[in-house]
């Protein structure tokens, strides 16, 4: 209730400059495909998701109001027909200039051997903690070309919805944890033969890295390439279709 009439209140006080918005708009081709109808729903959500989110600038980085504008845009495209508080399991989003270094990080091999060393990344969604984004990389952003660093986090954060990123977020009613595992299961598994062949993959070969960033992949796609996805993946494009409400094809 009162959070209802907090967004209301926000609603009738606050709006999106339009130069601003048209620039964003412009300049992601993954919104510019959406209905104006469409577009005016994700106008709304981006603004409450401004309000609701608190950004934070990190290592420097020159933080304003355009930068939190186009993220928040992109961060909302995934959650257009699912609602803001899909996203109620966190409050922030730090963003870096520049891929950043996180420190001794381990991780367990197919042989069970835990190694320890520092990763360079673009993007980071922690499961009880922010999302964190490189600039650098959200500029590239969304440009019709399979990727999007924003979209990618995100989604990790909807699959965390059931705990743990496995692949698997909670799913609507009518859609089946069998067919879903089903596709992606079969998409993982011929891109890892295709990387064991040596073969060069039309997907991102990080989607290989266990089955929770092959969703997130997935999801980049469908929103940046979407019927090129479909040609590749159909039946993952279905389950995504289903699962975001959207047909970007």
């Amino acid at each position: 209730m009162f959070k209802r009439w907090r967004r209301r209140r926000i609603l009738e006080r606050h709006s999106i400059p339009d130069e601003q918005w048209s620039a964003v708009v412009t300049a992601v081709p993954a919104l510019a495909r959406l209905s104006h109808e469409q577009l005016a729903r994700l106008r709304t959500l981006t603004l409450l998701f401004l309000h609701e989110k608190h950004f934070e600038a990190a290592r420097g980085m020159a933080l304003d109001e355009a930068k939190c504008l186009r993220i928040a845009a992109m961060a909302c495209l995934p959650i257009l027909e699912l609602g803001l508080d899909a996203y109620r399991l966190f409050k922030s989003v730090v963003v870096h200039p520049d891929e950043f270094v996180v420190r001794d990080r381990s991780y367990e091999d197919d042989d069970g051997v835990v190694h320890v060393g520092d990763d360079v990344l673009s993007g980071e969604a922690h499961e009880q903690g922010p999302v964190v984004l490189a600039w650098s990389e959200v500029e590239e952003s969304g440009r019709g070309e399979g990727f999007n660093v924003v979209v990618h986090e995100f989604v990790h954060k909807l699959d965390m919805l059931g705990g743990e990123a496995d692949g698997i977020p909670p799913l609507h009613g009518g859609m089946r944890v069998p067919e879903w595992v089903a596709a992606f299961d079969t998409g993982y598994e011929n891109l890892c033969d295709q990387l064991e062949r040596g073969e060069e993959p039309w997907l991102d070969p990080y989607a290989a890295e266990d089955p929770a960033e092959f969703f997130a992949v997935c999801a980049e796609m469908f929103f940046d390439v979407p019927q090129r996805f479909r040609a590749e993946y159909p039946d993952i494009y279905d389950q995504l279709k289903r699962y975001f409400k959207q047909d970007p094809a």
